[in-house]
């Protein structure tokens, strides 16, 4: 493979347009490639048959005189990601399908592309950094807080990451876009931010009905109780409701109240006040960590339960059963089943996990 060549992931957007550029002034070699991997109607706006940002990344690839691949993945990807998204919340989960979408389905194909290509080299836009040491690659917070996306990152393998070039890791939004202006690229260096979640527009409740109209079946209903288990009225299904929700219930109980917990077997949808959504203890499974050495026992070691959380510090054991028990120093809020808990060592990834079903909790939170 040649060392200077590189295949950057361009999604028609700001960072990946920036990423081009650097990559071609610093010397690589670049080529492009685009997953088609849903199309959402305003992307066909324009009335033709390919999506905006695809036309985005042809035009640019083009005045840059590099080579653009386009690759339709869209089958797949709704067998994978979409199909794990819908699963998920009819399992009374919330699921984090960037995560799942980077380690099982975006990283991969890009390192198979690459391959075919004969690139030494992947790049994309992510506000990440990397750092090599002990024969590791370890993912590194990008040093913009605001734009810092390793936590959606935890789960791409080493191979991988060893391969990764993220140019954008050490620069805040503002000058990316800046440096698209000075070069001349301002339509490029304006554009506004992309979704979270590609595939959904607007309430993920609506996409859940249409990709899956039996989750809305009278068969679905249940209902809302309280911590003891008395019964409050009746809601639409678990798969609309999420851990700490407030607003849209459905139900009015004359006081605020939050969704504590979901029980997709029994469609019980528990409700509570927001303190007893607190908690200093949870449960994690799937465990990924770059070194066990320095994941167990680390006195330094800080957890994230959600992309924008506060980090905290925390201490973290491994139960007979496989599972984490993940031990906070202060209090963590609506610890949700499906998301992703990720820990770090200052600003380096050091591993992470799936947050799960909580049920026994509150043996080792009182402890």
């Amino acid at each position: 493979m040649t060392k200077k060549k590189v295949l950057v992931a361009m999604s028609g957007g700001t960072d990946s347009s920036a990423v081009c550029m650097m990559l071609l002034e610093a010397g690589y070699e670049v080529s492009g490639l685009t997953l088609r991997v849903w199309d959402l109607p305003r992307q066909l706006a324009g009335g033709g048959d390919m999506p905006d940002f695809i036309l985005k990344a042809q035009r640019l690839a083009a005045r840059l005189g590099i080579p653009h691949r386009v690759v339709d993945v869209r089958e797949r990807f709704r067998d994978s990601v979409v199909r794990y998204f819908l699963d998920e919340y009819e399992n009374g989960r919330t699921p984090n399908p960037c995560v799942v979408c980077n380690r099982n389905f975006k990283f991969r194909l890009l390192v198979e592309e690459a391959d075919r290509q004969g690139c030494r080299w992947i790049a994309t836009g992510h506000y990440v950094k990397t750092e090599r040491q002990a024969g590791r690659t370890y993912l590194l917070m990008g040093d913009d807080p605001r734009k810092d996306q390793s936590y959606f990152l935890w789960r791409v393998p080493q191979e991988a990451l060893a391969r990764c070039i993220f140019p954008l890791g050490e620069m805040e939004k503002t000058a990316v876009r800046e440096y698209l202006c000075r070069r001349g690229f301002e339509p490029e260096a304006t554009q506004g931010e992309s979704m979270e979640i590609c595939f959904v527009e607007g309430d993920y409740r609506d996409f859940l009905l249409r990709e899956r109209p039996s989750a809305g079946g009278e068969d679905r209903c249940g209902w809302f109780t309280d911590t003891t288990g008395r019964k409050l009225g009746e809601h639409r299904g678990v798969p609309f409701y999420t851990v700490g929700q407030r607003k849209g219930l459905g139900i009015a109980l004359g006081k605020p109240a939050y969704v504590l917990r979901l029980n997709a077997e029994k469609r019980t949808v528990v409700l509570g006040g927001e303190d007893e959504l607190k908690t200093r203890a949870f449960f994690a499974e799937d465990m990924q960590c770059v070194c066990r050495e320095e994941f167990f026992g680390r006195p330094d070691l800080m957890v994230r339960i959600r992309y924008h959380s506060r980090p905290v510090a925390c201490s973290v054991s491994e139960l007979p059963d496989g599972r984490l028990l993940v031990r906070t120093a202060g209090d963590v809020s609506a610890v949700t089943p499906g998301q992703s808990a990720v820990f770090y060592v200052g600003q380096r990834l050091v591993g992470g996990a799936v947050i799960a079903s909580q049920k026994g909790i509150g043996l080792y939170a009182e402890r």
